[in-house]
């Protein structure tokens, strides 16, 4: 039986850590909803992803989504939270930031909910991460949380 290697066809996305042909940066922040404030860096950004690429193999550690994600806000778990920023109707996200100031957490914007998603290990798009801290990955969870904390704040 011969092995036959799979090539990928344009309209499958790009695989785990290649980006798409013509997805720079400044293209990604044109799509980005009018509350996506404070945007994190590029730097940031992808700081942001390492750390939930290691917190996802870590259990219960990483809450994913909108709905999961209010909930262990309201029952006070504390972590970095990490909103998409092209996420559309605004009316989804739009409460989150309001919460996490509330309870003191911390928060930022990434630019797609495409990478989001593919740095938390999954094919589907995510709109929000909670990345609770754990000691296999404490020094770049504080890194982060010191380059959240940084930002400036736009009310």
């Amino acid at each position: 039986m011969v092995k036959v290697k799979k090539e990928r066809r344009e309209s499958e996305g790009p695989e785990d850590g290649e980006q798409a042909e013509g997805q720079t940066w400044e293209e990604k922040t044109k799509y980005l909803c009018a509350i996506a404030k404070p945007l994190a860096t590029k730097k940031l950004t992808k700081r942001l992803f390492k750390t939930i690429k290691k917190a996802c193999k870590q259990k219960n550690y990483v809450r994913k989504g909108v709905r999961e994600v209010q909930k262990f806000i309201r029952k006070g778990d504390k972590g970095i939270v990490v909103i998409a920023g092209d996420v559309s109707p605004i009316d989804v996200i739009s409460h989150i930031p309001v919460m996490c100031e509330d309870k003191g957490i911390p928060y930022c914007y990434v630019p797609s909910k495409e990478d989001l998603g593919s740095a938390c290990g999954s094919k589907r798009q995510t709109c929000m991460v909670l990345i609770k801290t754990h000691e296999d990955y404490t020094d770049s969870f504080d890194e982060c949380k010191s380059g959240i904390q940084e930002l400036p704040k736009s009310y």
